[in-house]
């Protein structure tokens, strides 16, 4: 399910915040996965 198109209210009904943030993990090994995580948490 998306939360792309629903309204702030209808977002806060299912408990999808704004400040959530959303990380979709694959099949990719642990530490590719933490160092992308750990880059991207440096840019902000």
């Amino acid at each position: 399910m998306s939360h792309f198109t629903l309204d702030r209210e209808e977002r806060l009904k299912l408990g999808i915040k704004d400040e959530l943030v959303r990380y979709a993990l694959g099949i990719e090994d642990a530490q590719d996965l933490i160092a992308d995580l750990e880059q991207a948490l440096d840019k902000i």
